[in-house]
């Protein structure tokens, strides 16, 4: 990893790491005092932090020009031109109203209690997947699922559980969510150049997620029913208000779009053939107009086009703002001096430390970030690079291991995570049934516990342990041992 020596800090290197506690500072007032989650006022966080730190720094001129060689990066303008091609499809799953057509399914088999409940986290599920959007999944989810669930007898924290488990899971897996992105393409080829094709992580991240949903959706089931259901007429009424069994046509184009993200391992490509599919079917099917595509109302522009570039650009702003700190952690030579300390440890000698050492990291990262498992990806991406680079780990391996420890317990901690603050936010207000607090929602969290548990022993014991070969390929076992991989 290179670095520009010749930024320095007033007052030594440790003030290098001014910029990042000043942001993770607005983390804090924003989830912890405020009780609120906006990525544009974490992107906020991030400038008036690059601003503070420049104070500190010297050449002046060499700060901002750190700041702009990581904004930049290719990494860095890779992921901005995803987010925005992702931006679109999730924006269209949402304006052609998918998830109506999951409760119009609860209704036609007349689901209670239990089945309620794992029939919500399926259902958010295939929702998260197709609109990669885990906030955007919730904020949808919870109004349709969570009133009409509690009347017909699933149990509150559990039902709530599951709609949060559901949106992380998608978020998780789908090849076009923001923290698939950006763990891939922070993880490096040593062999060939490039970074980790999303496709290939996706396909090797399917085992650890889906075992985890395995045992989440059981726990869901014998769990998640109260055992008691009130109100029939009201919660019959919800559902029949909710419910559009017409909407469940859009899967057509979103099964066409997850195939070709894992055929041609191009999501450009599997983007484009989403919404020329998508725009097709929904105009067919009358779930579409021409206006909900593009137009203006009140001299204002609407439809999803629209809608899913502005919707990116918080999540952008974040982005770049977070990169231009990794810039200059990486000019004052911070994240070199952290890789060669964290890979001097006797924990990072082997595979299986090496592993630890990035889950222990990410959540670590994760936690500070207060559960933005996004901008913490970011932040230590190119420190998990390093690291399992330097023991011969496979770029696939290496993605898949820092996504999903930041999925995980990391992700739910119940003074810090925006999931549950948002979640435990979205539960109140509705009448006849009872407002969760935070804490309530965290022990129902099974998807991310179990999640954690999986990876802790994919760590140990190897499972599904992959290196990178001489010419960039995938092995079971390295040709080497650790100690001679050169990177």
């Amino acid at each position: 990893m290179s670095a520009d020596q010749h930024l320095v800090f007033r007052g030594g290197r440790a003030l290098a790491f001014l910029p990042v506690v000043v942001f993770l500072a607005f983390c804090v007032v924003f989830f912890v005092v405020f009780k609120t989650f906006d990525m544009t006022a974490l992107a906020a966080g991030g400038v008036v932090a690059l601003l503070v730190g420049a104070l500190f720094a010297k050449p002046y001129a060499a700060y901002w020009s750190a700041v702009t060689r990581g904004i930049g990066s290719p990494t860095a303008v890779t992921i901005v031109m995803m987010l925005f091609c992702v931006g679109l499809m999730s924006a269209l799953i949402k304006e052609t109203n998918v998830s109506g057509g999951f409760v119009w399914l609860a209704e036609l088999l007349g689901v209670s209690g239990g089945t309620f409940t794992l029939f919500a986290f399926v259902a958010v599920c295939i929702i998260s997947m197709s609109t990669a959007s885990s906030i955007g999944t919730m904020f949808t989810a919870f109004p349709i699922f969570y009133p009409a669930g509690v009347l017909l007898g699933a149990e509150p924290a559990f039902l709530a559980g599951a709609i949060i488990s559901g949106a992380i899971f998608g978020d998780n897996v789908a090849p076009i969510s923001d923290t698939t992105v950006i763990s891939s393409s922070t993880q490096t080829f040593r062999r060939k150049s490039g970074t980790a094709d999303i496709a290939g992580v996706v396909r090797s991240r399917a085992r650890f997620a889906f075992t985890a949903a395995g045992v989440a959706a059981v726990g869901f089931f014998v769990l998640g029913s109260s055992g008691s259901s009130s109100d029939s007429a009201h919660s019959q009424e919800l559902l029949e208000q909710a419910a559009d069994p017409l909407a469940l046509v859009m899967l057509i184009p979103v099964a066409l779009m997850l195939t070709v993200a894992l055929l041609t391992r191009d999501i450009f490509k599997a983007v484009t053939v989403g919404l020329v599919a998508g725009i097709i079917t929904g105009l067919a099917s009358g779930l579409l107009t021409l206006d909900g595509i593009i137009g203006v109302t009140d001299g204002a522009p609407t439809g999803f086009l629209v809608s899913g570039v502005s919707d990116m650009l918080s999540v952008i702003a974040l982005v770049v703002t977070v990169f231009g700190i990794m810039g200059v952690l990486t000019a004052a030579g911070i994240l070199e001096w952290l890789v060669s300390a964290l890979t001097r440890s006797r924990l990072s000698r082997t595979p299986r430390g090496a592993e630890l050492a990035i889950g222990i990291g990410i959540s670590g990262t994760t936690l500070l970030f207060g559960g933005v498992n996004s901008a913490a990806m970011l932040t230590f991406g190119p420190v998990a690079d390093e690291i399992g680079a330097r023991v011969g780990l496979h770029p696939y391996r290496r993605a898949v291991v820092m996504d999903c420890f930041a999925m995980g317990i990391a992700s739910i901690v119940p003074v810090l995570s925006a999931y549950l603050f948002i979640g435990a936010q979205l539960t109140s207000g509705i009448k006849g049934v009872p407002a969760l607090a935070t804490t309530e929602i965290f022990v129902a969290m099974l998807y991310p516990l179990t999640l954690t548990v999986v990876m802790v022993v994919a760590a140990a014991t190897g499972w599904g342990r992959r290196f990178e070969g001489a010419d960039g390929a995938e092995l079971k076992r390295p040709e080497h041992t650790p100690a001679q991989v050169k990177v």
